[in-house]
C-alpha cells in the first residue's frame, strides 16, 4: 500500500478549531447569549470547575498570557458574568470569581460542550478516542 501521509494535520486542526468556533457561537446565540467569543469560554469553564482563580492560575490553565487572560476578563466582567474580588488570605491578589449571570451560563456551556464532544468522539471506540487524545498531547506538548 502506497504512505498515505498527507501532511495537512496542521490545516486540519485549523479546521477542526474554525468549526468548533462556528459551533460554539452558533449555540450561544440560539440561547440569546452574545458578547462571548470562545476564548471566554476557557475562562468561565475553568471558573466552573473552581470559582475564585487570580488572573495568574488562568492564565496557566488555559495557555494563555496574562495581559491577554486580563483582556478577556475585563470583557466578561464588562457583560456582567464575572467580578473580582481581593483574595481572604492575601490582599494582594485579586480573585475572578462567577457573578449569578455567570453561573446561570453553566448548563449552556455544558451542552455545547456535550454537542461539540459527540462530535468528535463519535463513532470512535474508546482505544482511538484515547490514541487521538494521546497523539494531540504528544504534538502540543512539543511546542
Amino acid at each position: 500500500m502506497e504512505n498515505m501521509i498527507k501532511y495537512d494535520t496542521a490545516s486540519m486542526v485549523g479546521k477542526i478549531r474554525d468549526a468548533v468556533n462556528n459551533v460554539i457561537l452558533s449555540e450561544l446565540g440560539q440561547h440569546g447569549v452574545n458578547g462571548i467569543a470562545p476564548s471566554h469560554g476557557d475562562i468561565l469553564v475553568c471558573l466552573y470547575d473552581k470559582n475564585g482563580l487570580s488572573v495568574k492560575e488562568l492564565a496557566e490553565k488555559i495557555h494563555r498570557t496574562q495581559p491577554t487572560v486580563t483582556v478577556l476578563i475585563d470583557k466578561l466582567q464588562k457583560l456582567g458574568y464575572v467580578e473580582r474580588i481581593k483574595s481572604w488570605e492575601d490582599s494582594r491578589v485579586t480573585l475572578i470569581k462567577l457573578t449569578k449571570k455567570g453561573v446561570q451560563l453553566e448548563p449552556i456551556f455544558r451542552e455545547i460542550s456535550d454537542k461539540i464532544n459527540s462530535v468528535i468522539y463519535g463513532g470512535l471506540t474508546d482505544t482511538e478516542k484515547e490514541q487521538l487524545e494521546h497523539l494531540l498531547e504528544r504534538i502540543l506538548n512539543r511546542f
